[in-house]
């Protein structure tokens, strides 16, 4: 199953979205266009469908409220609205359709409350509130019917696959000095705070064949790199030890703290990829990575997808990532901000770009000179 459709309104920076997906999706766009925002949409659909501490008003508040939400240029329309399709691949037949709109009341508790939810499974309508129940009882709308098993029933589906989303941003820091920040880890532990105990939670076996697929890809990324495992200290806490080929037959190995940064985000990404079979988001992946890392990316994100049948969206200003000639257009969203807020477009629908596309330029040639701020050389940082 992937997402291949998106339809948004009113969503941050982004007054109207309507673009179809595909298996690997990557969003460019200049700085402060929201391309953050845009992976935010999944991450907010996966919160309201947590089966446990989630549901649409604790979303709504982890997110500051509709306030924060809704996109400044809704003057007149205050309705926030998300509608996704999802199939079996991006050109089947849709097989499901969910979508839910909310809003907050303009006076009095403030409370914010459902406008509609709508289901449908393979064009039929299984789900269409508000219904009479919700007009007897209004209190009913400030839950949808996806956070609540008793009433999921007929799509408890889509809530599995939206449970499954997983969003890793990994910063070393947070791993390399845990034992010494042993601050609050942030829910769902987006930063990579509380990666070691997620590599410890998984069953010995599955964790050893992911470790030695990991392990394979450092010694081509890391020089002299040999051999990656899982141990556990005196004490139980969980570490990764990385050995190198040219040390002295007696050297134990290094641990997780002194790893570099381009190591520990390798890491992470990987087994980010490794672990899901639904949706992996994935932004500036290409951050403390050597070059020659970066331009293999996208390959990599195809070949596990096919083989996991996962489903990877990455955001990037990397045009070194975007240099693979496999990348299609169609795989490709470009932001533009704009004053009534981002457009976003498919890059193979914009003539021009099409036109070099298919005249042997890559994608990275074509799209990302157009995210650029337009007076580059007067940007100066001492004045």
């Amino acid at each position: 199953m992937i997402i291949n459709r998106l339809i948004v309104k009113n969503w941050r920076n982004f007054q109207q979205i309507n673009v179809p997906l595909r298996e690997r999706q990557f969003i460019v766009g200049p700085n402060a266009s929201g391309k953050s925002n845009l992976l935010d949409i999944f991450r907010f659909l996966r919160d309201i469908a947590k089966a446990e501490g989630g549901g649409l008003q604790k979303a709504i508040s982890d997110r500051g409220g509709v306030s924060k939400i809704r996109c400044l240029s809704a003057t007149q329309d205050a309705e926030v609205s998300i509608e996704i399709h999802i199939a079996d691949t991006p050109d089947a037949p849709t097989t499901w359709r969910y979508g839910v709109g909310f809003r907050q009341e303009p006076r009095g508790h403030r409370q914010t409350y459902l406008t509609h939810e709508h289901v449908w499974r393979n064009g039929e309508l299984l789900l269409n509130r508000p219904d009479a129940d919700d007009n007897e009882d209004p209190d009913r709308l400030i839950q949808t019917a996806l956070e609540q098993n008793a009433a999921n029933a007929k799509f408890r589906e889509i809530g599995r696959f939206l449970r499954n989303v997983t969003y890793l941003h990994l910063v070393p820091q947070l791993i390399r000095f845990r034992d010494a920040i042993q601050g609050k880890v942030i829910e769902d532990d987006p930063f990579g705070q509380g990666f070691l105990a997620r590599v410890a939670s998984v069953h010995p076996s599955t964790r050893r064949a992911r470790l030695k697929k990991i392990e394979r890809t450092l010694k081509i990324a890391v020089p002299q790199f040999e051999k990656l495992e899982f141990i556990r200290d005196k004490i139980g806490q969980p570490h990764l030890r990385a050995r190198y080929s040219h040390w002295h037959p007696t050297e134990e190995g290094h641990c997780e703290d002194q790893f570099s940064d381009g190591t520990l985000r390798l890491i992470g990404l990987l087994w980010a990829l490794l672990e899901n079979e639904s949706l992996v988001l994935l932004e500036e992946p290409e951050l403390s990575l050597n070059i020659g890392i970066v331009s293999k990316l996208a390959p990599l994100f195809a070949r596990i997808q096919r083989i996991h049948q996962c489903q990877v969206f990455v955001s990037t200003h990397s045009s070194t990532l975007l240099t693979e000639p496999c990348i299609d257009g169609t795989e490709v969203l470009l932001l533009t901000p704009a004053k009534a807020g981002t457009s976003v477009k498919v890059s193979s629908d914009i003539e021009d770009i099409r036109i070099l596309l298919e005249n042997g330029f890559t994608v990275g040639e074509v799209v990302l000179s157009r995210t650029r701020p337009k007076d580059t050389a007067g940007v100066s940082l001492i004045q």
